[in-house]
Formats: structure tokens, C-alpha cells, sequence
């Protein structure tokens, strides 16, 4: 069985933003703007997602 992954892209700069929300976009493994990281979908990273959302886009 295949594992499903998730594309995340980051489409704003966290500079300015809370120390948690940085510490998740570091967490999601992006570290510059327009990167892109493939996961896989798991609860725990749809949650990153969701917290930092504003942030970051799904490909």
C-alpha cells in the first residue's frame, strides 16, 4: 500500500511572526520562501498546516 503525501510551499515570509509559528514552518522543513517539501499526510502535519496556513499554500 502506497503512502499518501502532501506538497506544502511556503508563499510568505514567518519573519514577524510568533516564535511557535517559525518553530512549525521549521518543523514542516522549510526554510526559504517559494520551497517546497513533500510529506506525508499524517494527522500531526495537517496540523502544522492548519496552524500555519496563512503561511504556507498546498501544492
Amino acid at each position: 500500500m502506497e503512502k499518501k503525501t502532501i506538497t506544502v510551499k511556503l508563499v510568505r515570509s514567518p519573519i514577524g511572526t510568533r516564535s511557535d509559528h517559525r518553530a512549525t514552518v521549521l518543523g514542516l522543513g522549510l526554510k526559504k520562501i517559494h520551497q517546497t517539501r513533500t510529506l506525508e499526510d499524517t494527522p500531526a502535519v495537517r496540523g502544522m498546516i492548519t496552524k500555519v496556513q496563512y503561511l504556507v499554500q498546498i501544492v
